[in-house]
This record gives structure tokens, sequence and C-alpha cells, in this order.
């Protein structure tokens, strides 16, 4: 098949350039470069000087990148090439150039790579920029980017395409760029309370650390089948147990589950755990890390997200998941003795439960969901959640509940913690009822695990575990409505073309 036949007329003119290229003894493709500079080390550095300063300086710099913008005629001609920290005007002359060179930079097409040596000006209107005294061709674009007025206004188009996303989006790079030094700042508030960062398999043999449905690979070699990690919480609390009493790890946990504005199949956490702590002493290192990523990221503890002021300053709200309910709907769970008693309360609210929740927990939960999260703006801490739905945590008082929080921002949660079960007895009573639930139809409940039933057996001291979603933290602090916006390669439906 011809490639030839599905281009359109600017495809092809720019192939015809390639191959002028070529016939100038000029590697389309190009070479490497050595760059002296950047867009924000020459601002930076010299934005402060005057034309005349500038010019009495002297000062020789090497930049590259992709022409972004160009304009001119004759033998004067200007240009915006852009570099990771932004963009640069470049200004051609033929006089200061060789006759090969300013060809080249009138027949540039905007996408193409070049490379640069110059000497720095600031024009008649005030623009800092480099005047060429080499011009190098570096790469050829053989696809034109999007119309500067119109760019990658569709989402998904720029979800599937983020390379040109990231070429044409001042946004796309912003957050591009401060999403890792978001990680490197949950690393540093650890790593200064002394926690050991650690890593754990992403290949597991039996589900656990949560309640989710997996993604299943196969083990050739091993003839096994895996999970691809729910949860980094087992492994975890087994360095717990082996003594090393501080860890955390950040890293991507997969659930074969649905997808929208704050899930992602693949998706990043932070998990620590802290012996001799426990669910208070999570909530008051959850409250102080959020407090620390605002001063960290932001330098502001009060910012506007989706139409809400929120405001991280004063203490984080914390009430019982059963009293949350009661301030919303007056329904008292705590009053409520029976299973018939709350399945009940369930058919007159409204609320829908399924097979594998006809448990009391279960129905408390639905009514916390339908009727409680949607309210929680400001951060606050739900804790106290029902056994059924928390088969890692400790026992409350009131038996029927658990040492449980999370953490709520704008009705959607943050992050997950308790006070961690070390009773291997206990913890073995649990795994059983959720393989009763899977049986019933509950695809997310837990397997028995027995290693880590005898790795409690040796002994969990009294310990503090917390979890915070990584990705939906980098939405609140870059002002994003998707998650798929903070992933470089966000899962999107295959489309045919």
């Amino acid at each position: 098949m011809d490639y030839k036949q599905n281009l359109n007329d600017q495809e092809m003119v720019r192939r015809q350039k390639m191959e002028d290229l070529r016939e100038k003894g000029i590697d389309p493709f190009g070479h490497a470069f050595q760059r002296t500079a950047t867009s924000q080390s020459l601002k930076e550095a010299y934005d402060k000087y005057s034309k005349e300063e500038l010019l009495e300086m002297n000062i020789k710099a090497s930049l590259a990148g992709r022409i972004m913008t160009k304009r001119g005629k004759g033998k004067v001609g200007f240009m915006h090439i852009q570099d990771r920290n932004g963009q640069f005007q470049i200004y051609c002359r033929s006089d200061s150039l060789n006759e090969q060179e300013y060809e080249i930079f009138k027949k540039g097409d905007l996408g193409d790579i070049v490379g640069i040596e110059g000497d720095l000006i600031r024009t008649d209107m005030g623009e800092l920029t480099l005047k060429a005294t080499k011009y190098f061709h570096l790469c050829k674009a053989l696809r034109p980017l999007p119309e500067k007025f119109h760019g990658l206004q569709d989402k998904e188009e720029a979800r599937r395409h983020r390379y040109v996303d990231l070429i044409v989006n001042e946004d796309s790079r912003k957050i591009a760029f401060q999403r890792p030094k978001i990680i490197r700042a949950f690393q540093k508030f650890f790593d200064n309370k002394g926690f050991v960062e650690v890593e754990t398999p992403i290949l597991q043999p039996i589900l656990g650390g949560a309640n989710a449905r997996p993604f299943v690979t196969h083990h050739n070699a091993l003839d096994m089948d895996f999970y691809l990690r729910i949860a980094t919480e087992l492994p975890l609390k087994r360095l717990i147990v082996g003594g090393m009493e501080a860890v955390y790890e950040i890293g991507r946990l997969f659930r074969n589950e649905g997808m929208d504005a704050t899930h992602n199949p693949e998706f990043t956490t932070v998990e620590a755990y802290l012996a001799y702590s426990d669910m208070g002493g999570m909530m008051d290192l959850v409250e102080e890390c959020f407090r620390f990523l605002c001063d960290e990221v932001l330098n502001n503890r009060h910012f506007e997200y989706q139409g809400n002021l929120l405001d991280f300053e004063k203490p984080f709200k914390r009430i019982h998941m059963v009293e949350a309910i009661l301030e919303q709907t007056g329904i008292n769970f705590f009053e409520v003795a029976s299973l018939d008693e709350a399945l009940s309360l369930a058919k007159e609210y409204d609320i829908n439960v399924e097979n594998h929740q006809r448990a009391f927990g279960h129905v408390v939960n639905l009514f916390f969901e339908k009727y409680v999260e949607q309210t929680l703006i400001q951060p606050t801490f739900i804790h106290g959640h029902p056994l059924e739905i928390s088969p890692l945590a400790k026992k409350s008082k009131d038996p029927r509940f658990t040492e449980r929080f999370e953490l709520f921002i704008n009705k959607k949660e943050y992050a997950n913690a308790f006070s961690e079960l070390n009773d291997p007895i206990d913890q073995r009573e649990r795994f059983l009822n959720q393989l009763r639930e899977k049986e019933l139809g509950n695809d997310e409940a837990t397997e028995m695990d027995l290693d880590y039933i005898e790795a409690l057996e040796y002994g969990l001291p009294p310990t503090g575990g917390l979890g915070i979603g990584v990705d939906r933290t980098v939405m609140l602090l870059t002002q994003s409505d998707s998650i798929r916006d903070v992933l470089l390669f966000p899962h999107m439906r295959h489309i045919n073309k």
C-alpha cells in the first residue's frame, strides 16, 4: 500500500520538504545539539536588563525547541520556539545567517524542532530575544500542529494524543510538571517523619488489602494466575511484623472497575503504617500531611476548588458515621437493634440492598453514601465504619463498628485509615466472612490469606495504617476536574479509525 494515499495536502507538502532537506545534505531528523540555556534560565537571568545593557553585555546562548509561531518575509523574520519551560523569541536575518540556514528558516514549518545559536538582545517592542547567528534543523514535523486558536478543544482527543496536548496546551504541561513535585512532597513529608520508603510486589497470588474487583494475569514459568495488586496493605503490614516499624510506599494499584472523573483502572496511592499508633494517630498524620502539601505546593492553606472555598487551616471536622447519618436523616443507627429493623429503614428511605449487602453494616454504609457524602465539602474525617465493610480494622467498643476513618474533601474520599487489626483469630474469622460474601455474589470480597494470618501470629504491634489517593490529591492541588487530566496516559475506550 502506498503510504501517501491517505495523506492530506499539508502532510504531502511536509514530506516534500523532508526530501528537499535530504537533497541539501541535511538529515531531516537531525543529530544531537548542545544547549547552553533554556527559555526559563535566560528570562530569569536577563529579563531585568535593558536593551542597551544587554547589547553591552554581549551574551551568547544556544537554545533548542519546537517552532510555535513564525512571521516575516524577505530578509527578516521572527519565530517563537518552545522548550520544556515555555516559549522564547528568535530573530533571524539573512545577513546574520548563511544562505542555506536562512533558506531552511524560511521553509521551516510550525512544529519543526530547531537549534539556535545567537546573541541575546531586547527588541524595540521590549521582548527578550535571541538573534540567530547559526541555525540548525533538528527534526522535521510531518504532521501539522492543531490550529492556534482551536488547539485540542476536544478533551477526549487531547487525552488520546497527550503528546500533542503537551505541545499546544500550557495547562497540561503545568500539570505534567506539577504532579512529580507533589509526589516528591509526599516523600519529603513521610521521610521527615522517619518512615522508610519500600517496594512491594505488584503481582500477588491472593486478593487482599481492599474490597475491589481485580485484574488477573498468568505467569507462564510458574503456571500460576496472579492478581495485579488492588492494595499494598498486607505486604506492608508484614514489614511491621518484621520490625521495620514505620514504612510507606507510593505505587500503582489496579482495579477492574468503572471509570469516571475520579476513577481510573490504574491509579497511584501512598500507604503508610506506623507501629504503636492507631486511628487517632493516623488522623493527626493525615491532617498534618495535607497542610504540608498545601504549604509545599501552593504556599496557601485556603483555595477554591470546583466552586467551593476550602479551608485547610482550621482543624478538620471529626464525626462518627452514625452521627453524620443522624444529622442528615434523623436516624440513629446506634439504637437500631436488628437487621430486620435496618432493612425496613432502607426500604422506607428507598435504598436498594443487594443480596450480599443484607447485613447491618452494609445498610449503614448505604445510608451514608446516599445521604451524607454529598454534604461533605470542608475536610472531614468520617470514622467508625461498620465491621462488614472493614475486614482489616480493629473493632470499636460497639463491636458492630471499627476504628476506621475516611477523609472527605469536596464530596470525595481522599484517604482511608484505621487501627490495624492485629488479632489473628479475629482476622481469620473476618476472612471467612469475606468468603461467604463472595459466595453470595460480592466480586469485590477479599480472599483467605493464610500467610498473612501466620504473620499476625508472630505478633503485629498495635499499628495505625493509612492510604491517600495521590491522583485525587493532584487533582485538588492543580485545580483539575478529571483524573484523566492528571494522568499522562489515562485509559481510554478504543476507537476504530
